[in-house]
């Protein structure tokens, strides 16, 4: 958490007030967070023209003209556009100042990160090792069931592998295996190809309904305009453990995968 929705809908809300702006500042609060901030930023990206906000996984990608900056929300970040004289709080790391506004990262647990890179962003070494975007054409039933061939691993440890599949994490492989009436424990490798074809099909439906929905807010996560997302109240099963299936009534079941909580319906996902 965030994942792809939430970065999603953080792009999509701040890109509308930085692309072609030029960024007439840089305040650095605090260097540590889950790789050091480069020293010297303010010398770099001041002047610079925002060329656009895309998306890589859990990735923002902010395109300058002689460079990117890469961000990353890690656990309990966010951004937000702000006016320049918005005083900052204790957890305001980072902000990048252009038009009159300031984009603030907003990180209590320091996870996150702020990158520059000179080269083509897909070339970075995080972004570069990432696996297929789930909402792109390139992710179907196939895709997948190449991906889990001979594979022992769980299905739920796979979807959330960022390097076969980018932007997945615990919340929505959860809830995407619910749809998709397929036990999180079970070996990838065992899914027929309509099994893989059905829980590709409810990756992608659960990934644009979340991100409809504006995301989930369960701690930190917020829009860019500071509104947070209603998606947590849709979830059929995580952080529901012991309440009723909305589809069976029985009661929704928790364990623990590589010391990640999982839950599901012992019923309705075989």
């Amino acid at each position: 958490m965030p994942e792809l929705p939430e970065v999603e809908i953080t792009r999509r809300g701040i890109a509308p007030h930085l692309a072609g702006s030029i960024l007439a500042g840089v305040a650095v609060r605090n260097r540590g967070l889950r790789w050091p901030v480069p020293h010297g930023l303010a010398r770099v990206l001041v002047g610079e023209r925002v060329r656009g906000v895309a998306r890589r996984g859990k990735y923002l990608v902010i395109q300058c003209e002689r460079g990117a900056l890469i961000v990353h929300l890690g656990m309990s970040g966010s951004l937000r556009v702000l006016p320049a004289d918005a005083p900052p709080g204790p957890h305001d790391h980072f902000d990048l100042r252009f038009n009159g506004k300031v984009l603030r990262l907003r990180d209590p647990r320091r996870f996150g990160a702020v990158l520059w890179w000179r080269g083509a962003p897909e070339a970075h070494p995080l972004l570069a090792r990432l696996g297929v975007e789930p909402l792109s054409a390139a992710f179907d039933g196939d895709a997948l069931y190449r991906a889990a061939r001979g594979r022992r691993t769980a299905i739920k440890h796979l979807l959330m592998d960022a390097r076969v599949i980018a932007g997945i994490g615990n919340i929505y492989a959860a809830e995407s295996l619910y749809r998709a009436g397929i036990h999180p424990a079970t070996p990838a490798g065992r899914l027929s190809r309509a099994r893989c074809a059905r829980l590709a099909a409810a990756v992608r439906e659960t990934l644009l309904d979340a991100i409809a929905a504006g995301g989930s807010t369960l701690r930190d996560f917020v829009h860019a305009d500071g509104a947070a997302g209603r998606f947590q109240v849709c979830y059929f099963v995580y952080d529901r453990a012991g309440a009723p299936c909305r589809a069976c009534g029985r009661p929704v079941r928790r364990i623990v995968q590589g010391q990640r909580s999982t839950y599901f319906c012992p019923h309705c996902q075989r």
